[in-house]
């Protein structure tokens, strides 16, 4: 009952004249009152801020590492880009010429006759530029034995110059196999080859740069003048 007097006989508009003990006790929950607001208010919401800006960090640090790894490589990558740049531009130049493609069709003529096919048909296409090579199709109708055949193949693969050959729409069936064929003309082993074969040549730097001009919508005289150094 004293301690209930006491308490009510602080004054609170004169703390100083308090007891020691009970300004102690009023200091204490003052001071817990301030450590309870500054962390409500303050503590707390930078812990959330620092939880995401350490999450940031360590996002960008695997980022950093990843990029500095793709640099440390980036020479060599270079290097082996440019060596494929260069066995590809060795390959190209393998493939026939501008000026060849016309003795080299005349070339895989004259080895069907020579082997002994008959070319009933024989006529090549308009040529169709690529990006780094033109591809010519001839439509054929070939006729000869399998064995004949196999020498033609084997005749254009001993040309001088690297010859590739793509089939389309290719057809091979017994001669005279269709409606009202004889027994004999199905049974004299003779097989008629028709379709389309594409060969093709590589283009040189006039005509890729060119090929260049035009994909970029300039026309074809700025082309040439781009090449000539003009």
């Amino acid at each position: 009952m004293s301690r209930k007097m006491d308490l009510k006989s602080l004054d609170f508009n004169n703390i100083g004249s308090w007891p020691r003990q009970a300004k102690a006790v009023f200091c204490a929950i003052v001071g817990l009152l301030i450590v309870v607001l500054v962390w409500v208010l303050f503590v707390s919401d930078k812990r959330e801020e620092l939880a995401n800006l350490e999450q940031t960090e360590a996002t960008l640090r695997a980022d950093f590492e990843k990029k500095q790894g793709e640099a440390a490589n980036l020479g060599p990558l270079k290097q082996q880009l440019a060596q494929m740049e260069q066995q590809l531009q060795q390959m190209l130049r393998q493939l026939p010429s501008k000026n060849e493609m016309p003795d080299l069709i005349v070339d895989i003529s004259q080895t069907a006759l020579a082997t002994g096919i008959t070319n009933e048909l024989f006529q090549p296409g308009d040529e169709q530029p690529r990006e780094f090579y033109a591809e010519k199709p001839i439509a054929l109708r070939m006729v000869g034995s399998y064995h004949q055949f196999g020498a033609f193949m084997s005749g254009v693969a001993s040309l001088p110059r690297v010859v590739i050959m793509t089939m389309h729409d290719i057809s091979l069936k017994p001669k005279g196999g269709g409606e009202g064929a004889t027994a004999a003309t199905v049974a004299n082993g003779m097989l008629e080859l028709s379709g389309t074969v594409k060969t093709y040549r590589y283009l040189d730097e006039e005509e890729v740069a060119s090929q260049a001009a035009q994909a970029a919508g300039q026309p074809n005289g700025a082309a040439a003048n781009a090449g000539n150094g003009g």
